[in-house]
């Protein structure tokens, strides 16, 4: 028995290291990777699992993770900020194709009920296939990366309760036997709805303050996965999805601060459960009808695409959506998801709809999701260049190579600073900043800056890069920055890199980096203003300035220790603990410092009400 189930794991681990690699490269994505890979070990291929829908009940687990960790990603805070998009358009996309799709079904003789299941399912879209598209093209800050984002984010939240719905539903006796066993079964559920919710707000805190503080990680992973399990259970035990149950602890927890511990300890199992799951859905797909019926199957996957991609574009232009981003969403999201593999098989299996539907559903939405990287990358070469001309959408300049000493990448606030220095100083230096907009305001003025992207190693090239002393990296965006220096210390190993840290988080980043150089951007004005505010207050501007040079260094110190610690969450709290308690002594043991407020009438106007500064 335990040879025989290490024999299965060989095989699933071989397959998707194999497989996925190969899909991801050519663009197709880690969820097609996963199923061709269950496609290959699965009975219409090499045969080698005998039992696929064992394997598929088992690996549902993996989508009970998947919405766990979606609830710790769903602050309440950040979905009212994204409320409209989120409301708004996505429940417009949703309701728009769910309609259309479920006419579609019930015309081709489903029952209403299951018609519009099927609608619903196959009106859902791959959250990780089509988050891994804008994060390949770095257009997940686009308008049209945002409101896709948006429309997946409901489709995740409004999943939940069809999944639950649909034990109910399928309970033939439920509907046939009048109200009291309907209401029998809300009256089990509700108790164990209303035990989740105020079981969690008070007992988890507590619990993963305790597995905390014994330092054992492996205890504080123990504890995430026992409140998983345990949450899916409660809903399970009620008569509800177990999706359900651990989307809610996923939320209970959003504003925890274990959340970002806990997201660490779980991905890898969800990883993996998950990987699991679409290898499982794989293995159970009927290939064979491709074979038997391609008319009939790829007829359905081309309507599919064809209307959803019709929906999703006239939902976004109701929402208002340019026709340009209208256009890309309908290319983003044609494809069938995930979730319809999930709410496809519970209808499955609870009856509601028959196995051949089911089989050739789940086929067709596989195929879906293989096309859609495809029909995405010929409109963003074929399509949007039409859309957007070169007049809209310059080219890159290709900057002279005028041998500067400095190369300054971002010229906003922080880059214009430093370039006025050097011009004043007569340094020659060269700038290239990625807006296009901001590089035509910033040359009427007279700067010689240049249109383009200073992770492309050409630009840098042509910009002077291999003779070039120093870069200075002053774009606020972290991921840019940071893929700016990692390509650039590889290809030009020479140059000093200077960088603007935009917050801590950033600063530790570049520390990691090794680089020459870093400032960040905040902390320079921070201590002045502490200082002017000690000296408003009558402390002599002596003591102040010494409180603030006290601070400067017990900072960097800090940061020093911070970096030793950095991606463990629990020790950067108890690191940022003890630095509080460390200054506060440092501040009692100065003798320099006495704080008082100086009494004499001239400490007290020492500092000006107003100096101007400089607005940039």
């Amino acid at each position: 028995m335990a040879s025989s189930l290490l024999f299965l794991a060989f095989v699933f681990l071989v397959a998707a290291v194999l497989i996925v690699p190969i899909l991801k490269r050519l663009g197709l994505g880690e969820v097609l990777g996963y199923l061709v890979a269950g496609v290959a070990i699965g009975p219409a291929a090499l045969g080698l699992v005998p039992d696929a829908e064992a394997v598929l009940h088992f690996a549902e687990v993996g989508i009970i993770f998947l919405l766990f960790i979606i609830g710790l990603e769903l602050k309440p805070s950040r979905l009212r900020l994204m409320r409209k998009a989120v409301f708004g358009g996505g429940g417009l996309q949703m309701s728009v194709t769910t309609v259309v799709l479920a006419a579609g079904a019930w015309w081709f003789g489903l029952a209403l009920i299951p018609a519009l299941i099927v609608g619903f399912s196959l009106a859902l879209c791959s959250t990780p296939l089509v988050l891994h598209m804008l994060g390949e093209r770095h257009e997940l800050n686009a308008r049209h990366g945002r409101l896709a984002f948006a429309t997946l984010l409901f489709q995740d939240i409004a999943t939940l309760p069809v999944l639950a719905a649909i034990p109910i539903l399928a309970s033939g006796s439920l509907l046939e036997a009048g109200w009291g066993p309907l209401i029998t079964r809300i009256l089990i559920a509700a108790p164990a709805v209303v035990a989740l919710v105020v079981g969690g707000r008070f007992l988890l805190g507590p619990m993963f303050q305790r597995a905390a503080a014994t330092g054992s990680r492996e205890v504080f992973a123990g504890a995430s996965l026992a409140v998983v399990i345990g949450s899916a259970l409660l809903m399970d035990m009620a008569g509800l999805s177990m999706a359900l149950g651990a989307f809610a602890a996923g939320i209970l927890l959003s504003d925890s601060e274990y959340r970002h511990s806990i997201e660490a300890d779980i991905e890898p199992f969800r990883g993996l459960l998950l990987g699991l799951f679409f290898m499982a859905v794989g293995m159970t797909a009927k290939i064979e009808l491709l074979v038997e019926a391609p008319g009939l199957v790829l007829g359905l996957t081309g309507a599919l695409l064809v209307t959803k991609a019709f929906c999703v574009m006239m939902a976004a232009r109701l929402f208002r959506a340019s026709w340009s981003d209208s256009l890309n969403l309908a290319m983003l999201l044609p494809q069938g998801g995930e979730f319809a593999f999930v709410l496809l098989t519970a209808a499955g299996g609870s009856f509601l709809l028959d196995s051949a539907t089911v089989e050739l559903l789940i086929l067709v939405v596989s195929l879906s999701m293989a096309a859609t990287p495809v029909l995405y990358l010929l409109h963003v070469r074929l399509i949007r260049p039409l859309l957007q001309p070169a007049a809209s959408k310059p080219e890159f300049d290709m900057p002279r190579d005028e041998s500067p000493r400095i190369i300054i990448a971002g010229f906003g606030r922080f880059g214009q600073i430093v370039g006025r220095i050097l011009q004043g100083l007569k340094i020659p230096y060269t700038v290239l900043d990625i807006d296009a907009r901001h590089v035509q305001v910033v040359r009427r003025y007279g700067n010689e800056v240049y249109y383009g992207d200073a992770a492309r190693i050409d630009l840098l090239e042509a910009a002077g890069a291999s003779k070039a002393q120093m870069l200075v990296v002053a774009v606020s965006d972290v991921e840019s920055s940071m893929r700016i220096i990692e390509r650039a210390q590889k290809r030009f190993p020479h140059l000093k890199i200077h960088a603007r840290a935009r917050n801590r988080y950033h600063a530790l980043l570049l520390m990691r980096a090794n680089v020459s150089y870093l400032q960040r951007e905040l902390l320079p004005g921070s201590l002045d203003m502490t200082r002017e505010t000690l000296i408003g207050l009558g402390i002599p501007r002596d003591e102040a300035q010494h409180a603030v040079d006290i601070f400067r260094r017990h900072d960097e110190r800090t940061l020093q220790r911070q970096l030793e610690v950095f991606g463990n969450e629990r020790k950067l709290i108890q690191n940022v603990q003890q630095a509080a308690s460390e200054l506060e002594q440092l501040y009692e043991a100065d003798e320099d410092i006495v704080m008082k407020p100086d009494s004499s009438e001239a400490g007290a106007q020492e500092a000006p009400r107003h100096q101007p500064g400089n607005r940039d």
